[in-house]
């Protein structure tokens, strides 16, 4: 089964906590301080590798979680990080950020690495707080939490060239024929439900990767028969191959065909419309496809080489397959073209850094800094809550609660922990 959609979550490791210790050597009366180091947490990475080709493994696994950084320890140890968690993608993949859909990676090289979440920071042992007034710090700090996000996975396939065309026009029938792939094939519409590659090999130094895609029908730009999914296919092929029935076995008319694909082709992005593209006027073999061909060559010859193929007989699709090798040389790989319309514009709002509200007679302070703050501190250790509070006075806390009238005696509560207001 292919799956070229997937959402998962990840989260980093939290970063370790530091210590408070102090040297206790036999000889060494009066030791200093000796906490360590929290260590960090671990990163989860997502690996762009080769051998893999759908997203189906995130099926039944969605949520990541990278190991949490070790706590400081005594004698200075610093505890060892969290060792980072690499999820392996296909080559191709394309990560958006699930909240507004906006696009941070484009794996499309094997070994390429995107940081989807980073560890937190390690907390610092005490021993990092020494200073000529303060000789035996009590003080340490959280380790910060790691980041955490749902993120959308799309696999865009990387191949050389890409097969467009209505249903049931051969295009899965050629693919079959001139490489090792084995699409499914049978004589009805949608027989193709799921992309397909292969590789084409004319010689030892020839060769490209083919996709057939499922067959287009007119509104698939809008996301009809399930455009969107299968045009997406093709925007990194270098080369189209549109493959058209000239004998017209379906009853539609080759002409009318190409003029419908190329406008559902420039209506989803300009940029294939302008992908260079050859077109292979297959079914040959059949009543009536000569004198199809004659008409659509004189229309098109003038802006498109035309190369008459049987895709079940195998005829002219030697000469066709060395054109399109030859092509291929001087075309270079297409990067990912995001439409102005996926580029997210972020509007930064200023936010204050704290509020203050009085709820039932207590002062409850809020905010974003305020909260890293409580967790940044160890505020079991004594000299970790002046710290605290000192940090909060520099904040403004203390000054804006006077400005709302707090009162000696009454109660600050910040995020779970309650203080009395002495003034």
């Amino acid at each position: 089964m292919f799956f070229d959609y997937a959402q998962i979550y990840v989260q980093a490791g939290d970063g370790g906590q530091g210590m408070v210790a102090f040297r206790r050597e036999k000889y060494v009366p009066m030791g200093g301080p000796a906490g360590g180091d929290g260590g960090n947490g671990g990163n989860v990475i997502l690996r762009a590798e080769e051998g893999l080709s759908t997203l189906a493994d995130f099926r039944l696994r969605k949520h990541f979680k990278a190991p949490a950084g070790e706590n400081g320890k005594a004698k200075n140890m610093q505890g060892a990080a969290g060792q980072d968690l690499i999820i392996k993608v296909p080559v191709g993949t394309v990560i958006r950020l699930a909240a507004n859909g906006e696009i941070v990676a484009d794996l499309s090289q094997p070994g390429q690495t995107f940081v989807a979440a980073q560890g937190g920071r390690g907390g610092k042992g005490n021993a990092r707080f020494v200073t000529s007034v303060t000789r035996a710090p009590r003080i340490a700090e959280n380790g910060q939490p790691g980041e955490a996000r749902w993120l959308l996975l799309e696999l865009k396939l990387l191949a050389d060239v890409g097969l467009v065309g209505f249903p049931n026009v051969g295009k899965s029938t050629l693919l079959a024929h001139v490489s090792s792939a084995k699409p499914k094939i049978s004589d009805y519409h949608f027989t193709t439900l799921q992309p397909h590659l292969g590789m084409v090999s004319l010689d030892y130094e020839n060769s490209f990767v083919m996709v057939d895609i499922p067959g287009l029908i007119a509104g698939a730009s809008e996301g009809v028969g399930l455009g969107h999914q299968f045009l997406r296919h093709i925007e990194r092929t270098r080369l189209l191959l549109h493959v058209l029935d000239m004998s017209a076995s379906e009853g539609r008319d080759p002409l009318e065909d190409f003029q419908i694909i190329n406008e559902e082709l420039e209506k989803y992005s300009p940029h294939l419309k302008a992908r260079p593209q050859i077109i292979a006027a297959n079914k040959m073999d059949l009543t009536g496809a000569q004198e199809n061909l004659k008409r659509f060559q004189k229309k098109w010859a003038d802006q498109y080489e035309i190369f008459p193929i049987s895709a079940i007989t195998g005829r002219g699709l030697k000469k066709m397959l060395w054109r399109l090798a030859e092509l291929l040389i001087d075309l270079p790989p297409q990067p990912l073209i995001i439409p102005k319309e996926e580029l997210c514009q972020v509007k930064v709002e200023k936010k204050e850094p704290y509020q203050i509200e009085l709820v039932d007679g207590i002062w409850e302070v809020t905010g974003s800094e305020v909260e890293a703050l409580v967790q940044k501190y160890n505020l079991q250790y004594e000299d970790s809550m002046r710290y605290f509070l000192v940090a909060l006075r520099r904040l403004g806390v203390e000054e804006a609660l006077r400005e709302k009238g707090i009162k000696n005696g009454e109660t600050v509560s910040i995020y779970g922990w309650q203080f009395e207001f002495l003034d």
